[in-house]
């Protein structure tokens, strides 16, 4: 059974993910094409933090939160390994989009991102919404 405010804090995480997925959106739609390579990221990231989230677990380091992740839910098949794809490539390009000066993000790459934001997102709402129907 989980702790009733772990599953309120899963819930939060997963709205701050929405939000950031919808921000990403609206930033493509008005070409702002680095602000939604970084709020597509911040959408993945905030998805993954609200499985942690049952466990009571956070991290303060990206890589740690990744790293955990991946061998707590996608090794062992909670999510599959195209998920895995859609961290490292969101990762990559909102690194580039947030340090490197000189990187153009282009419509169509970013498209990409935002999309894989939302089947990342789908996938984790589908997930928790079944862990909150055992809890």
């Amino acid at each position: 059974m989980h702790n009733t405010e772990w599953i309120d804090l899963a819930k939060h995480r997963l709205m701050t993910a929405a939000e950031d997925y919808e921000t990403a959106v609206k930033m493509l739609d008005n070409g702002l094409y680095r602000g939604a390579n970084n709020r597509a990221y911040y959408s993945i990231l905030h998805a993954m933090r609200a499985v942690l989230a049952l466990e009571g677990k956070d991290f303060k380091k990206h890589s740690a939160l990744i790293s955990y992740f991946r061998k707590s839910y996608i090794k062992v098949g909670a999510f599959n390994k195209d998920h895995s794809d859609i961290i490292s490539a969101s990762s990559n390009i909102r690194h580039a989009s947030d340090y490197d000066d000189f990187y153009i993000a282009d419509k169509t790459e970013t498209q990409e991102q935002v999309e894989s934001a939302k089947i990342f997102y789908d996938a984790v709402e589908e997930y928790l919404n079944h862990c909150f129907e055992e809890a």
